[in-house]
């Protein structure tokens, strides 16, 4: 049991933890994926070794991932049957992708894990916050943001018929053969157990892939996060990678945050989803591309670091983090009250044009 006292933990880390904890679950509220692309870095800035953060974020996810899901649920944004149809094929790739997390702990260290982490974040944020950022941009300038439409690919997946695997998802009204949700749950999971990050995929292919709309996509990954969290946390725990009290106190901040990310999912244009997803993804991967070469330099894969060095990308790591902390809650916050006011201000105008 290792993991419970490898940190230690002041009034002010503990603060620090309940601040990273509050802003990932306003961004987790807001777009769904779970807010662990800002948690499993900001843990690691902390000196926090990756599988250990994986862990005690897949620990801390599930409860409010269920909170999430169930106040979503009350603005009519979820599709139960699509969350555990996923859900179900996710937690076999949980299981795989924690497997895999902890032979390479096992084999080279902590070292290895930070790397192993920091590596797949920036491949994955490379990737995904790309696109989706492109996506965004294309969106707002071609002026398409009221209203989503599924794109020639989910069109082309709702098109095909397989005999025996269909199955009715109310979100797009048709239904898709369950052959397609089967490896995109596989690998929400699977990158769920290895990064703690699950939504890089499962937001995206709903979207791109299945036909849901962003809001929709955003609240069903949710539930989807629910059930790959119980899974991975049993998994991790059993060997003691779990340290609970990283996983209560950022829980705590989390809380108060979904809720109000969630709420703020009625306020704003489907772009603005993807907007702070997009910002906030493409600013952690700086934050971890830093501190690549420290850990090659632990593992003696590269010439020895000057400790001067070391800790100048480190630094340099933790304040580009805090700067996607602040870059996405500031983004998320004016959004919802320039909507609010829209909203507020709708009633009035309607009067007057009466």
């Amino acid at each position: 049991m290792e993991s419970l006292n490898f940190i230690h933990l002041d009034l002010t880390n503990a603060l620090y933890l309940f601040l990273v904890g509050f802003v990932g679950g306003l961004v987790s509220g807001f777009i769904g994926s779970g807010g662990a692309f800002v948690l499993t870095p900001a843990m690691m800035s902390m000196g926090v070794p990756g599988i250990v953060a994986v862990a005690s974020n897949m620990c801390h996810k599930f409860p409010k991932a269920l909170v999430g899901a169930i106040k979503r649920a009350k603005f009519g944004q979820v599709d139960v049957k699509m969350g555990l149809v996923m859900g179900i094929s996710a937690e076999a790739g949980v299981l795989l992708g924690a497997h895999y997390q902890e032979l390479i702990k096992q084999h080279f260290g902590d070292a290895g894990s930070n790397l192993y982490v920091s590596v797949s974040f920036v491949i994955i944020l490379a990737l995904v916050g790309g696109f989706v950022m492109r996506d965004t941009i294309k969106s707002y300038r071609s002026g398409v943001m009221e209203q989503e439409k599924p794109g020639r690919l989910a069109l082309w997946v709702q098109s095909i018929h397989i005999p025996g695997t269909m199955v009715y998802f109310p979100s797009i009204n048709t239904r898709i053969s369950i052959l397609f949700t089967i490896p995109l749950g596989f690998a929400t999971g699977l990158l769920a157990a290895t990064i703690a990050v699950g939504g890089f995929i499962g937001v995206p292919a709903q979207i791109y892939i299945l036909g849901m709309s962003s809001l929709m996509a955003s609240a069903t990954e949710l539930v989807i996060a629910f059930v790959m969290g119980v899974g991975g946390t049993i998994k991790f725990a059993w060997n003691g990678y779990v340290d609970v009290r990283l996983a209560m106190i950022i829980l705590g901040g989390s809380l108060f945050g979904i809720q109000l990310g969630a709420i703020g999912t009625t306020y704003v244009k489907p772009f603005m989803i993807k907007l702070v997803m997009g910002v906030i993804m493409l600013t952690v991967l700086l934050s971890r591309l830093l501190v690549i070469p420290v850990y090659l330099s632990q593992l003696e894969w590269i010439a020895p670091m000057e400790a001067a060095s070391i800790s100048l990308l480190k630094n340099a790591s933790f304040a580009i983090m805090i700067l996607a902390l602040v870059l996405g809650a500031g983004i998320i916050l004016v959004a919802m009250i320039k909507g609010r006011k829209t909203v507020a201000e709708q009633p009035v105008l309607l009067k007057k044009a009466a």
